[in-house]
Order: C-alpha cells, then structure tokens, then sequence
C-alpha cells in the first residue's frame, strides 16, 4: 500500500466511486495505475466504492458496499479484456441509496457512459481519466473509417465531465488541439523498491544463456499491432550487424495477439510470457538494454519500471519518454516521425560501454523521484477540486506539479 503524506489526512473523507471497465489483476497500465489510485485514497482515510466487470476471480463472489460487480462483454482484440455492460438502472439504484461526493470515470465504454449518464441525472460530479488511445488503436485494427467517429464520441464524453485528467504533456496538447476541455495533468509513479537494480540475477541471466558481459535486449509489454513491434527485431538486427563480436539476446516479457507471428519471426530470441511483481522486477532488472518502440501509448509505465531497474531506456520522444528521459543522460530518445532513429539510439547507447554504465546510473537515480505519494495527492486535489463550482479551468494549471 502507498505511504501517504501527512498533510492528505486533514481533509475530510470523501466518499469516491471508482469505474473502470478494467482491474488488477488484469495486466495493463490502466489496471495498475488505478490500483495504486485506490490503494493510496484508502489509506488516506477515503471511503471508496469500485464498480467494474465481473471477472474470472470473481466466481461465487457478491457485490458489496465498496464493489459493485457488472456483468462483462468480451472487448474485440483484447482477449482476457472486457466491455462492462451499461448499467444505468443498477447505478442509479446504488447510488440513491449512498450518493458518491465525486466519481472517478477511467474507461469511456458502455460501464463508463451509463455511470456518465447516472452522474448528470444525479448531480454527481465527474472527473474522467484518459487513458487509452483507443482513437489510434481503430487504424490499427482495420478500422480507420471509425476514428473520426471515436474520436468526437471521446470528446464529448470527456468534456461533459468536470475534468478529464491525461498522463502526460504530450497527450495534453493534443487532445487541446483536438477540442478536449478542461484538461489536467496527471503523471504516473513507480514502486522504486519493487523495481530496482539489486533484484538483478546472474541466475536468471543465465537460464537466457547470458554472462554479465552479455547484453540483454529487453521489451516488456503487451505484444499488440499497434505496439510498433516490428522495430524491435530491425533494432536488435541493426546492434548485431554493428557488434558481431558481443553476445546479445532479445527477451520478450509479456503475451498478446502477437507473440505468435514475432515467435516466428525471431526463433533466437525468448519469449517469457506475463510476469508479476517480484518475478517482472527481477526480469527488468536482470536486462540491460530496454527498446520500447510503442508510438501509441498516453504514457507507458513500462518506461519508469526500466528506469527504476536501472536499465538504459530507448524511446521516442513522446509520452513518458519525453516526459522522463534526457536524451543521453538517462535514456536516448528517437524521433517520432523517424523510424530509423530509433535503431541509430540504441547503437549509440551500446557504442561506448562507460556511457551505457552511467546512463544507467542516471536512469535509477531519475526514477527514484518518481514516487507515487505525490501522485496520489495531487490525484485527491483534483477530486476536491470537481465538487466546487464548474468553471472554465486554465488548461494544466488547476495544480502545482508533485515534487
């Protein structure tokens, strides 16, 4: 459970209701950082009711005071991932009897706009969180005629709540330019305990057929289309050609669509499926070399867990990168709308083997800022600030940075 600081438990218990169409222990970024969310509102003394989609765990299990448990809908291309049903009825009900100070809005699917609608009809105050591009993911599917269409329903729905919080600075500039109102700046934290360098592990290293001087080329993630994967063997190819005389390894943590046809196309490298907790810290750490080629994410928490394990990260400069790293301090950024410069960063990075050393070190030392107590207060600052009055808010400006 996050630590919390003092200052959080003066103010007065809110009573907060949280839906999302996703959870832990589902594995994806939304899931995570909405557990932390909720762990860190508890334990500052916040009475907080979780309304999401049964899931397989759930078996035999009732609803409760703090849990209202939906009925679920398998989401297209997501397998192990839900739509909730729309529940409108059922949230009204609930909510009439107990009405929430403030709702927490994470996923803009049939749960999402049923507790929406709710809300107006209620007079709840709504804060949505934008956490998902699905508008990019419907090019990527087959389905570039929707995204026109997905990406008007998003801003209505976000812009009919109070504030719409977004992770990043990137993310924020272009949903303004998109018509997004009200917008927010919300970063994400790391576990600098759970993700750290002593969890390294010759053992491990080893078992991928790795010595210490070996490198170890890390991805972790969900293996999706519209992850861009398909830089990662052009890179690892690249680095090879470059340095035939070292001993390198691609390993793939984490599972998704397309493990299958990257298996194929790199027999030589390891596939280590979905790892959890003390188990993903020792991988992360046991690496040295981290590519995460994504072009599509709102944040990328992956990013702070290969920094806070001391690895040297290559990016492009968007999302949490940007955010995070300073090209050749603590990370090599490449550009955006140039492919090729992705595989020139990590040649760059594995090129001289004292800058690899101290990027890492400065990857660690970065990451071991970004706790997420300050997070989590500022997240409570936001909540209180949706129950005042509905004003035009100064884009990103409703809050100090956490520090």
């Amino acid at each position: 459970m996050a630590r919390v600081d003092t200052a959080i438990m003066s103010i007065a218990p809110l009573y907060i209701s949280l839906i999302s169409e996703t959870f832990l222990p589902e594995v994806n970024g939304v899931a995570n950082t909405l557990g932390r969310l909720c762990d860190g509102l508890r334990a500052a003394g916040h009475r907080l009711q979780l309304v999401r989609p049964r899931q397989a765990c759930d078996q035999g299990r009732r609803s409760d005071d703090d849990l209202l448990l939906i009925r679920g809908w398998p989401l297209p291309g997501y397998p192990g991932l839900q739509w909730g049903q729309s529940s409108l009825h059922k949230l009204l009900r609930r909510w009439r009897q107990r009405t929430p100070d403030v709702l927490y809005i994470a996923t803009e699917g049939p749960l999402g706009l049923s507790a929406l609608r709710a809300a107006r009809r209620l007079g709840i105050p709504v804060v949505s969180g934008f956490h998902t591009n699905f508008q990019q993911y419907t090019g990527h599917y087959g389905a570039g005629l929707l995204t026109r269409v997905l990406t008007h329903y998003l801003r209505w729905f976000h812009n009919t709540s109070r504030l719409t919080l977004v992770p990043s600075a990137s993310q924020l500039q272009d949903l303004t330019r998109r018509g997004f109102e009200r917008l927010q700046l919300l970063s994400r934290g790391v576990d600098g305990q759970l993700f750290n360098p002593a969890r390294r592990c010759p053992g491990l290293r080893a078992e991928w057929g790795l010595g210490e001087d070996d490198i170890a080329v890390l991805h972790v993630g969900r293996l999706a289309v519209e992850k861009n994967l398909g830089l990662l063997g052009e890179a690892l190819q690249r680095l090879q050609q470059r340095y035939p005389q070292r001993r390198l390894r691609l390993v793939v943590v984490g599972d998704g669509p397309q493990r299958g046809a990257l298996q194929k196309a790199h027999p030589d490298a390891l596939f280590c499926g979905v790892q959890r907790g003390e188990e993903l810290a020792r991988h992360y750490a046991s690496g040295d070399l981290f590519l995460f080629p994504s072009l599509s994410e709102t944040f990328g928490n992956v990013v702070l867990e290969a920094l806070a394990s001391g690895l040297a990260v290559v990016a492009f400069d968007q999302a949490a990168a940007a955010q995070h790293i300073r090209h050749g301090h603590n990370g090599a950024l490449a550009l955006p709308d140039e492919p090729a410069s992705f595989s020139e960063a990590a040649l760059w990075l594995l090129e001289d083997p004292e800058r690899l050393r101290r990027v890492r070190l400065n990857a660690r030392t970065h990451a071991g800022r970004q706790g997420w107590e300050a997070i989590i207060r500022q997240f409570e600052q936001y909540l209180l600030m949706a129950r005042g009055p509905l004003t035009e808010t100064p884009l990103g400006t409703g809050l100090p940075p956490p520090t």
